[in-house]
């Protein structure tokens, strides 16, 4: 899914919240799976990573290149330079 297809269907969502036609609970699970769509179908060079490891980084997903450069994102998003982390490409 690229970029300006997730965007349409995070907008056709919204109408439907503004228009009644959905409450706001089925409206985050939609926006939720439009988002897991796009990061683990991404059109480009990037690749989502899941991280284990410690906590907090533990289960996070990042877009990354490559492993290496997931496991810097995921430290990198929880301030925690020396966290142990591995990460596994999301099919």
């Amino acid at each position: 899914m690229d970029r300006i297809s997730a965007l349409r269907n995070v907008e056709e969502t919204l109408a439907a919240l503004e228009s009644g036609e959905t409450d706001l609970a089925s409206a985050e699970e939609r926006v939720s799976a439009i988002l897991r769509t796009y990061a683990t179908n991404y059109d480009g060079d990037l690749a989502a990573w899941r991280a284990s490891g410690d906590p907090p980084a533990d289960g996070l997903v990042v877009l990354a290149a490559s492993e290496r450069e997931a496991r810097e994102r995921v430290r990198d998003l929880v301030d925690a330079p020396d966290a142990r982390v591995s990460v596994a490409r999301v099919e």
